[in-house]
């Protein structure tokens, strides 16, 4: 590469002087001399900025509060609260999404509002949407924290807010997303820095991941039924929970620590072509990744193939990030020995190289077969979550406020002791869930010498791991009280200073002359001048695998064989099954039999994908806290379930499952069993209109049925309960295979 070809230094490009004084007779230029770039005067919205700052310190704490206590109802029932509101399957889902969507989310907007602007040395497009933008995006979280305890909700993992709110959603995203290639079109600075290479993939990936696990078919206002079924739903939902991973709690992040580490240290990034093969690679490799949640499952052989192969790939694009931005720190430890600030985002790195790294060895199958539905799985996740999203928000959040305030730090011993209490906290949460993890794994697999299972209950495993449990509590208390004090911290630091609601800068006028390719540039340069071909690339790049992977599952028919035995659910089984869902028991306890020994002498057989044809969502789950459903279908006498729901200790000594009284008491409602039919129907599920029409009367038949049967073992209780449509639903599950084999 000869000299005029070399790579430039990669620093984000600050504005110029603000507050300069303007220039007079004497700036002007001399006769005969090329005159100076014409300077334009402007302003930085940081008002937007602090809202979204502020919003991300409000919700982290709530995410967090609520992640706490459904840490300790799982070893202590009591802290379900004894009300169908706050039980561990309503409020999980509201637990990630606050800290999935409203903590990290708001820290994501924060970080783009602040760092695009001094990137583009350009306002934010638009003063009007920015304030539509937050108040869009808080408008959905409080929807979000009012439905879900309300049990509306759809159970995709990441995507349980039904289809009112996701379409709030995209149109909030398209907003952000105006807003964001406004600037960016507007910008003073010719050459696009690496982070908004970044946050352009972030925008479009998200919104093709959203709109298409969002294909439903609405019953009501707060009802929904997906478009997908079975193997297809579990294939579409994976596709987007992996990548939701990667682009919102990842790419957005490297983008923002493309920008702020080098800020924090004072040094350029260490590698610009290191920055484009880890752009690059890391947004082709990683749309592929998802079949690795659905190894051993119903997902064809060929799916899983793909998913295992591309998650090992994934090393090294997520590891050349780690090592570009940790080399960023060359030179610079001693700072880092006495910056707090810079501790968080060295742990951060560290914490997403370690996720990044466990991720694909989680995807080998051998490995796979232990870890999957344990808790190692919670304890991967939330290494990537408190570590890389926390570290890194808490540093950002630490980092803007003084500047924006013009103040220092309320207090550095408290921003010392926080790094050192989350640090703990992070492994007072992580070490125990390992080891909760692993003991599952091979209890669940342990035989006997004598062929036999050596736990053959599922609650042995349990109480096993019920001190882990508490320990993982007690280090998500500790990271709690550390952003509780940078909360305080923070909000000390306001009160301190004034904010600079619009910051004065100036900045060149963007000339309109390029430089022709090849003469004084990179060859990558021209990608970095053009936001749309750069959003296009993007585009393209993350649609190859996705369509490789989804088109073949969806159109040829060979890769879902049908089972003649198989049938859609009755209309009471219907009802019992959108309870289920309400309750959220998908989150604790999986319908997906493994082709293993151990889980076909435990459950039954294996789980066939013709079988979950009609299962419109699928619900395999992706955590074992209770034992697998797929095969309960007979298998205990309705008033087993009756009592179990009524009080789980009843009959199950040790149980940790909450109990649902409401479910004996509450009526179920009949108004809506011929539209959900009907729904269905329109979905593929083949109901004839005669089905529909008569649908609660063959109801109420099959209902009545259910209430004599436990009269017979003296349980009075009305036929048109919940509890009833419930037992019905169990009752049926796994039994079409059974009828098959008879």
């Amino acid at each position: 590469m000869n000299v005029s070809q070399k790579p430039p230094s990669i620093m984000p490009p600050d504005a110029a002087r603000p507050n300069a004084a303007r220039p007079d007779a004497a700036d002007q230029p001399l006769p005969g001399r090329k005159a100076a770039p014409h300077v334009e005067y402007f302003e930085y919205d940081n008002r937007i900025v602090r809202d979204f700052g502020i919003a991300t310190i409000i919700w982290g704490l709530v995410g967090m509060l609520v992640g706490v206590l459904i840490a300790s109802q799982l070893f202590a029932p009591a802290a379900n609260l004894g009300n169908q509101y706050t039980t561990f399957g309503r409020i999980r889902p509201l637990h990630t999404n606050a800290v999935i969507f409203a903590f990290v989310g708001n820290a994501i907007f924060m970080g783009v509002y602040y760092s695009l602007q001094r990137l583009c040395k350009a306002r934010m497009f638009s003063n009007g949407l920015s304030k539509l933008h937050f108040w869009g995006w808080q408008a959905i979280i409080v929807s979000a924290a009012v439905t879900l305890p309300l049990g509306l909700t759809t159970s995709h993992e990441y995507a349980e807010l039904e289809w009112p709110i996701d379409i709030a959603i995209t149109l909030i995203w398209v907003v952000f997303g105006i807003n964001m290639f406004g600037t960016i079109i507007k910008r003073r600075e010719r050459h696009m820095y690496v982070a908004i290479w970044f946050y352009i993939a972030t925008f479009v990936t998200v919104a093709v991941l959203h709109i298409v696990n969002s294909f439903e078919m609405p019953v009501s206002l707060f009802k929904s039924y997906y478009l997908y079924a079975g193997v297809q739903d579990a294939l579409v939902q994976w596709w987007y929970g992996h990548n939701a991973v990667a682009f919102f709690l990842t790419t957005p992040y490297l983008g923002m620590m493309y920008y702020f580490l080098p800020k924090m240290a004072g040094r350029p990034v260490y590698s610009y072509k290191l920055s484009i093969l880890h752009f690059w690679a890391l947004i082709f490799i990683y749309i592929w990744a998802g079949p690795h949640h659905l190894l051993y499952s119903s997902l064809p052989d060929w799916a899983q193939s793909l998913g295992v192969v591309f998650s090992i790939m994934l090393i090294a694009p997520s590891w050349g990030g780690m090592i570009n931005g940790l080399l960023t720190l060359r030179g610079a430890w001693d700072k880092v020995r006495e910056d707090a600030i810079l501790k968080f985002m060295v742990v951060g790195l560290t914490a997403y190289g370690m996720a990044t790294f466990e991720g694909p060895m989680l995807s080998l199958k051998n490995v796979n077969a232990i870890a999957h539905f344990t808790d190692w799985v919670v304890s991967h996740v939330h290494v990537g979550a408190l570590g890389w999203n926390g570290f890194l928000t808490f540093a950002m959040l630490y980092w803007l406020i003084p500047r924006m305030y013009h103040t220092p730090l309320h207090s550095k011993k408290l921003l010392n002791a926080h790094f050192w209490i989350g640090t703990l906290g992070i492994l007072f949460y992580a070490v125990p869930m390992y080891i909760s993890g692993f003991t599952q794994g091979m209890m669940w697999k342990e035989f006997t010498p004598d062929g036999v299972l050596k736990y053959p209950s599922f609650l042995e495993t349990t109480l096993q791991i019920l001190p882990m449990h508490m320990m993982r509590a007690l280090g998500g208390t500790l990271y709690l009280l550390g952003a509780i004090l940078m909360a305080y911290n923070l909000f000390k630091t306001m009160a301190a200073g004034t904010l600079t609601t619009n910051e004065p800068v100036e900045a060149p006028a963007l000339e309109r002359a390029y430089t022709p390719i090849g003469q004084d540039t990179y060859w990558h340069r021209w990608f970095e001048r053009k936001p749309m071909p750069l959003l296009l690339g993007s585009l393209v790049v993350i649609l190859i695998g996705s369509l490789v992977e989804l088109v073949p599952t969806f159109m040829v028919a060979s890769n879902i064989p049908t089972i003649a035995s198989v049938q859609p659910y009755t209309a009471l089984e219907v009802q019992g099954r959108d309870l289920y869902i309400r309750e959220g028991c998908v989150n604790c306890h999986s319908q997906l039999v493994r082709p293993f020994r151990s889980e076909t002498e435990r459950y039954g057989d294996y789980s066939k994908a013709g079988e979950f044809v009609y299962d419109h969502p699928f619900l395999w789950g992706s955590k074992r806290t209770g034992p697998d459903l797929h095969r309960e279908g007979g298998k205990y006498p309705d008033s087993w379930h009756y009592h179990h729901m009524r009080e789980p200790e009843s009959m199950s000594p040790g149980s940790i499952m909450p109990a649902y009284p409401w479910l004996l008491s509450q009526e179920l409602d009949l108004s809506n069993t011929s539209d959900k039919l009907r729904a269905l129907q329109k979905v593929g599920v083949p109901y004839d209109d005669q089905t529909i029409t008569y649908a609660n009367d063959d109801l109420k038949t099959q209902a009545q049925g259910i209430s004599d049967r436990l009269a017979k073992d003296g349980i009075n209780v009305e036929s048109d309960r919940e509890i009833v449509a419930l037992i019905a639903y169990l009752q049926r599950l796994g039994t079409d295979i059974k009828k098959l084999e008879k």
